[in-house]
């Protein structure tokens, strides 16, 4: 199955275990045509993918507090650790994809969500503070610049598709992030703001954007108004509301990234019943299916982190005989 003629499959970003090589050859020997940067967060803070992300920023630095990641004045241990895995990392998905020519995806966390996870030194999320939020975004910009530049120059045949991941972005639009106290939230970013901020993040690359999002009430329309070329999302959390948006997103020609097995350890279906859901929705929107094959990309549902090593592998080869069941047999 090549990847101008079937439907792809790829993953989310986390692995389990801490082992860079051993993740870079499972993801490269089971996605041959769409391989990620594996993100592994079980060896602790910093390779998390707020930490990770963290790292990537230019003259904004971060440290753990018990409470999550703070901001710092300085660069500290713990931004020095985020930095060194992230370059064993990539380290070892060169070596993995020596001659490569294809679509690699590397991912990083998006501007809010990362405003809602980062504490400013009160203990209060960033999120409440305007100007932070934009120094935060542009700082995200300049570190995303860097680091595909880098990755350019490793695996100079790769077409790279960047994931943004903004679990936390329904909630901020929606005011639904709590504050330190719990006992709050914070005031809702208005919609016109939240989308400039991601159109500005989005040009920093010439190539695919897209989108990732567990979480439910993914705003489509507002993603691709900001210009994302595909949105991976859990597709277990799909309701009929969202039929309108989607297929508007299919029709205006942006990719749907559709996490179909979930992301921890349950018994696996066959692979053509994993992606059934994916056919109904088609025949729902009145879509021909002979668009399934350029509009979809098989996932697992969101990072794979907590699943058992044994599953990770297996649902990770799973989304790939799924993918070829859905553009073999796409009614």
């Amino acid at each position: 199955m090549s990847a101008g003629t079937g439907v792809g499959a790829t993953g989310i970003g986390s692995l389990p275990g801490g082992d860079a090589r051993e993740a870079a050859k499972t993801v490269t020997g089971t996605f041959e045509e769409f391989p990620y940067l594996a993100e592994l967060p079980a060896r602790g803070p910093g390779a998390d993918m707020i930490g990770r992300s963290l790292g990537l920023l230019v003259d904004l630095f971060a440290h753990v507090e018990p409470s999550g990641w703070r901001i710092s004045d300085r660069p500290g241990r713990d931004t020095k650790r985020a930095r060194s895995w992230l370059g064993e990392d990539l380290d070892a998905l060169e070596e993995f994809t020596q001659g490569y020519q294809g679509r690699l995806k590397v991912q990083a966390v998006g501007p809010w969500t990362l405003a809602a996870a980062l504490e400013l030194r009160s203990g209060e999320a960033l999120l409440q503070d305007a100007g932070a939020c934009r120094d935060l975004a542009g700082s995200l910009a300049e570190g995303l610049r860097d680091h595909l530049a880098d990755l350019r120059k490793r695996i100079p045949g790769a077409q790279i598709v960047l994931q943004l991941d903004e679990p936390s972005l329904t909630a901020v639009l929606l005011g639904r992030v709590r504050s330190a106290s719990g006992y709050r939230t914070y005031r809702a970013v208005d919609r016109q703001v939240v989308e400039g901020a991601l159109r500005d993040l989005f040009a920093v690359h010439d190539g695919e954007v897209i989108v990732h999002s567990c979480a439910p009430e993914v705003p489509f329309a507002l993603l691709r108004r900001a210009g994302a070329t595909g949105v991976s999302f859990d597709f277990s959390l799909l309701t009929e509301r969202e039929d309108d948006a989607i297929g508007e997103a299919v029709e205006s020609g942006t990719k749907l990234f559709a996490g179909v097995v979930p992301g921890t350890d349950v018994p696996l279906s066959d692979p053509a019943g994993s992606v059934m859901g994916v056919r109904k929705l088609w025949r729902r929107l009145g879509l021909a299916p002979g668009t399934l094959a350029e509009s979809v990309v098989v996932t697992p549902s969101c990072g794979l982190a907590g699943a058992s090593p044994a599953y990770a592998r297996a649902v990770q080869a799973h989304c790939v005989r799924a993918a070829r069941s859905l553009a073999d047999n796409p009614e």
